[in-house]
C-alpha cells in the first residue's frame, strides 16, 4: 500500500498567537507555518507556499491553511485542536473542507462535528476519510460558539492537521 503523507503542526508557544477570524461560513481556517519544524512532515510539498499560485503564500495568510493533495486517492484526514480555557463558548465545532477558499472546485464541507465544553482547556481530535484529488485543496476549519450561537474568538494553543493518501485504491476488475 503506497501512502503520501503531509503532517502539519501549529503551536502558539512557537509561532505566536493565531488571530481567529471567522469566514462567511462562521468558521476559522486554521493556519500552519511553512517549513519542516515543529514535527511537520511534507516530502510531497502538499503544504508548499507556491501551491496557492501567484507570488506564493506567506504564513499566516489563508493559503497557509491548505493541504494540496499530491495524488488522487483515498485520503485519511485527521486533526488535533487544543483551545485555551475560556468560559464564553458553549460549543466547539470543527469540519474538514474541500476547497475552503473556493479557488478550484468550490467550497464543500464534510464531517462537521460539535461538542460541549468540559472543564479547563478544550482538547479534541477528529478523523474523516474521503477521496482526494490534486487541484482540490483541503482545510481544517474550527469555530467556538457562545450564547445565541455567537462566534467566540477563543485562542488556539495547538493544532495539527494530517492527510495520508492511499494511492493504490482497487476497483472491481482492476
Amino acid at each position: 500500500m503506497g501512502l503520501a503523507i503531509c503532517s502539519l503542526k501549529y503551536e502558539a508557544a512557537r509561532s505566536g498567537p493565531q488571530k481567529i477570524t471567522y469566514d462567511h461560513d462562521g468558521y476559522h481556517l486554521v493556519r500552519f507555518p511553512y517549513g519542516a519544524g515543529d514535527e511537520s512532515y511534507d516530502p510531497w510539498k502538499m503544504h508548499d507556499p507556491a501551491n496557492g499560485g501567484g507570488a506564493g503564500s506567506k504564513y499566516p495568510d489563508a493559503h497557509a491553511g491548505l493541504i494540496h493533495p499530491s495524488h488522487d486517492g483515498w485520503g485519511t484526514l485527521s486533526a488535533l485542536v487544543f483551545w485555551e480555557p475560556d468560559t464564553g463558548p458553549r460549543e466547539f465545532r470543527a469540519r474538514f473542507v474541500r476547497d475552503p477558499l473556493s479557488g478550484s472546485t468550490g467550497y464543500d464541507s464534510t464531517a462537521t462535528t460539535d461538542s460541549a465544553p468540559t472543564g479547563g482547556g478544550q482538547y479534541r481530535s477528529y478523523t474523516w476519510q474521503m477521496f482526494v484529488h490534486p487541484g482540490t485543496p483541503v482545510g481544517l476549519k474550527i469555530s467556538a460558539r457562545g450564547a445565541g450561537d455567537a462566534l467566540v474568538r477563543t485562542p488556539l494553543v495547538l493544532a495539527e492537521f494530517k492527510l495520508a493518501i492511499q494511492t493504490d485504491v482497487m476497483t472491481p476488475g482492476g
